[in-house]
């Protein structure tokens, strides 16, 4: 039974064999680039219409298109590591990535630039479930909770590093470089992958399903839109609320079809194991205060405080810094205590350091806050990635495909509704007579609710597992 399996706590001192941590190196190092790409590219977008003379409508979808694409490819992944291997497919995406990110540079307007980026964003969407993947597989159950902290670097780091590094950039060089930095390290990761990961072969798994591929990916693409409208078209039907209920009623279809072939595009009969469906359904909550967070956060320094985007990234280190410093942690426990209560103390964590900032004026101790930003970094290390291992030891190994597939689907819409919470509460406060610290103030504590949600979930799968 796979929940007996999931259940087991092993030891924290058993050893990681070394092969293991050579594979998550070089999983980290893609699943990095990919997600520093987001960040990079969204600081640089008013550079980009400036340059190539396109109003601020049209340049977001330079971002949203990437964004889109990601939930598109997401459900294809399974079936393509199950047919191909999930080296193969890493490394493939890794390369189609790199090229699509020299080519996004090369772009003589703004339509090809979305184009390409679309193109980008199908890339990256396969390349951290494809990783994750990959380390399930060569981990196992024993040391998933450790080796998947790994991974959690880049879930922390990227969001830390992008605006610093990305001002920086725009400061010395020209918006086509934030394309361009990805080709060296596109290169190196796709060597790497091709030298240290395993070279498992594909086995049978049907043929494509176009029909269920169509109902996922354009179903998370129109929940995922619709969401992300919801704070600029709050009050307009055809642009929030008709995609989203579309949506809806295609994953509905999508879970109905699958439910019903012998070998489904993904296989949703997984969800009966009530230690996979509970964590999940907590890394859904959970994944929805830390974007919303994410997103927030920036926002808060640079309106609030009015620091620079150098400067704000120079100050979401401390976040950054939380989450690297507590995943090691978070993943010993997790191998030796369980998920559960690990996510259990993360999401209160995050909630007890998130709810003073709804309180504070918005000329709080600079200090202070560097204080609040660390514990929430470390909170938010201790919820997301303990929740991931959790789920992935819940499963078979032949399942793990199917697993990473669901896991960052769930994330992805998940964070989509964080990110619609902030949104919404910032843009209709802007339009009430309340001062512009208010909004910010009920934005957090939109977060904390969150972060609350995710630790009764978390609770829930404690439960399970007991």
């Amino acid at each position: 039974m796979t929940q007996t399996r999931s259940a087991t706590a092993v030891p924290s001192s058993d050893s990681i064999p070394p092969h293991v941590w050579r594979i998550a190196g070089v999983v980290v190092f893609g699943a990095l680039m990919s997600m520093l790409d987001t960040s990079l590219v969204n600081i640089g977008l008013h550079t980009i219409g400036a340059d190539l003379h396109a109003t601020l409508a049209t340049v977001q979808w330079v971002a949203s298109g990437y964004l889109l694409a990601l939930a598109v490819s997401l459900p294809m992944c399974g079936w393509l590591a199950r047919r191909f291997g999930p080296a193969r497919v890493w490394v493939c995406a890794i390369a189609a990535f790199t090229v699509a990110s020299g080519l996004c540079a090369l772009a003589p307007g703004i339509g090809w630039l979305i184009t390409l980026r679309v193109l980008q964003g199908l890339a990256a969407g396969v390349v951290v479930p494809a990783g994750q993947t990959i380390l399930g597989q060569a981990a196992g159950p024993k040391y998933l909770g450790r080796v998947m902290a790994v991974v959690g670097i880049a879930v922390v780091s990227a969001p830390a590093l992008g605006p610093t590094v990305g001002g920086l950039m725009l400061q010395n060089l020209s918006w086509q470089w934030l394309f361009l930095i990805n080709l060296p390290f596109g290169v190196v990761a796709c060597a790497l992958g091709l030298r240290v990961l395993p070279r498992a072969t594909g086995t049978h798994s049907g043929g494509l399903d176009f029909a269920s591929l169509i109902l996922a990916g354009g179903g998370a693409s129109a929940v995922v839109y619709g969401l992300g409208e919801l704070g600029v078209h709050a009050a307009n039907p055809l642009t929030v609320w008709l995609p989203i209920a579309a949506g809806l009623v295609a994953l509905a279809g999508f879970v109905i079809r699958s439910a019903r072939r012998e070998l489904p595009l993904l296989d949703v009969r997984m969800f009966r194991d009530p230690v996979f469906a509970a964590a999940n359904t907590a890394s859904f909550f959970a994944g929805a205060a830390m974007f919303g967070l994410m997103v927030l956060l920036p926002l808060y320094f640079q309106v609030l405080h009015h620091d620079g985007l150098i400067r704000t990234g120079l100050l979401l280190l401390a976040y950054g810094g939380g989450g690297i410093v507590a995943l090691p942690l978070g993943g010993r426990l997790t191998d030796r205590v369980g998920g559960g209560i690990v996510a259990v103390c993360g999401t209160l964590v995050v909630a007890a350091t998130v709810a003073p900032l709804a309180l504070l004026p918005a000329d709080a101790n600079a200090v202070l806050l560097q204080v609040l930003l660390f514990m929430a970094g470390v909170g938010t290390a201790l919820s997301s990635m303990p929740l991931v291992s959790t789920a992935y030891a819940a499963v078979r190994h032949d399942q793990m495909p199917d697993a990473a597939a669901f896991v960052n689907i769930l994330q992805r819409i998940g964070g989509a509704i964080g990110v619609a919470v902030v949104a919404v509460i910032l843009s209709r406060a802007v339009d009430s007579a309340h001062p512009v610290a208010f909004g910010y103030h009920v934005a957090f504590g939109g977060i904390c609710a969150l972060s609350l949600v995710a630790a009764l979930a978390s609770g829930v799968l404690l439960r399970v597992r007991r």
